[in-house]
């Protein structure tokens, strides 16, 4: 009993580090505006503060990772907590649009190898039938922070300046990296890593390889729209700026739900719930561009892209670590590193998508774009869930 409290308190500890992570990744989307102002620039162009973060978590994962394969998993969790805390302040500090960058890919490179890491880690502190629930629980700071840090945060720099939204997002990482030293055991497993050579394998592995595409195209399909959600809600939908923190709130705790079912969902027949999990996650994109033009009913429509919006996040890292393991736990680090990197890719393909759609085309049909992503997702993990009815993955014992 005493362990398994222990180790539920080192999954709440990695909880909150992915919180502090969690508030900077996407903290920028509802500090757009602010910084558009801040530096002199067009909302497009702030909008790199969202994708080059992006782009530092997917190089950072796969690079950094097995540079750290031979220090203990622990350590690798302080050191890019105190990295990540020196940027988030100096982001707070920089005097130009191109310093904020630089700072924001520095925390990118810590974010990636901790959510690597801490997918691994926590996927070890329960038995093989939680690893889902267990890897959501982990991800619920990513989704807790869209329901208290990035509202918070905007609230913070609509009132004080977006400076300000940084520091206190550094007080967050100071707080996390103390219950990382308190709460997350000393004496965790460390497996013997392949040589980088031998990892590189994994490239060649082609359900991982099937597994990687659809998380980009998945999860990249809420954020055609996601990226962008502030100026929907203020020059479509015609929601006041002061009612925006609001609505965010609302919609992270419908992420926060779709994060925890999506975890229960997927402990048993991962491959399966998935499939469905990204046809409803489709369907509800298409709604919201059907009902855009509608006030009420159109926050409705987006409140459920939330739902849906990380429901197929802790299915999608247990699939990589069991299809990793069934080759060899030598790989496993670096395997869920690629698939980091494929959900950043999924942010920065969805962003750049919104982006365009924003300059050439209307806002307004960012949902349909959207809708197409996620819809191929569904298909391809259709197509996995066929193959693996001759070989089924084992998530319990």
């Amino acid at each position: 009993m005493k362990n398994k409290f222990s180790n539920q308190l080192a999954l709440i500890s990695l909880a909150i580090s992915a919180f502090a992570i969690g508030s900077t990744e996407f903290i920028s989307v509802g500090l757009l505006p602010l910084i558009k102002d801040a530096f002199n620039i067009t909302i497009p162009l702030a909008g790199l503060t969202v994708s080059l973060y992006a782009i530092g978590v997917t190089v950072g994962a796969p690079i950094l990772t097995p540079l750290t394969n031979n220090m203990k998993r622990k350590t690798v969790l302080i050191l890019i907590m105190v990295i990540f805390i020196i940027a988030n302040i100096f982001a707070g500090m920089a005097t130009s649009f191109t310093l904020l960058l630089l700072m924001r890919v520095l925390s990118a490179f810590s974010h990636g190898v901790f959510m690597s890491i801490a997918t691994t880690i926590a996927a070890d502190l329960v038995p093989p039938h939680k690893r889902s629930s267990a890897i959501a629980l982990m991800f619920t700071g990513l989704t807790v922070a869209t329901i208290t840090g990035v509202p918070f945060g905007t609230w913070v720099g609509q009132h004080f300046g977006y400076e300000m939204s940084f520091y206190t997002i550094a007080i967050i990482g100071i707080i996390s990296l103390i219950a990382n030293i308190a709460f997350v055991p000393k004496n965790l497993t460390e497996y013997k890593q392949a040589p980088i050579v031998k990892q590189l394998a994994v490239l060649k592995n082609k359900p991982l390889m099937t597994i990687y595409l659809i998380t980009a195209l998945g999860y990249g399909g809420t954020f055609v729209v996601y990226t962008y959600l502030t100026e929907i809600l203020t020059h479509i939908l015609g929601y006041e700026s002061n009612s925006i923190v609001t609505i965010l709130i609302l919609y992270g705790v419908m992420v926060a739900i779709g994060n925890t079912l999506g975890g229960k969902l997927t402990n048993h027949a991962p491959t399966k719930s998935l499939t469905i999990i990204f046809l409803l996650q489709a369907l509800t994109l298409l709604l919201v561009g059907l009902t855009l033009h509608f006030h009420v009913v159109g926050l409705v429509s987006i409140l459920l892209m939330g739902l849906f919006a990380f429901m197929n996040v802790p299915g999608l890292q247990l699939i990589v670590v069991l299809f990793a393991e069934r080759n060899s736990k030598e790989t496993v680090n670096f395997a869920s590193s690629l698939n980091i990197s494929a959900f950043n890719i999924g942010i920065t393909l969805g962003s750049v998508i919104g982006g365009f759609i924003l300059n050439h085309i209307s806002l307004s049909f960012t949902p349909y774009f959207g809708f197409i992503m996620v819809i191929m997702a569904s298909l391809l993990m259709f197509a996995v869930n066929r193959n693996e009815t001759s070989e089924p993955l084992q998530t319990t014992c």
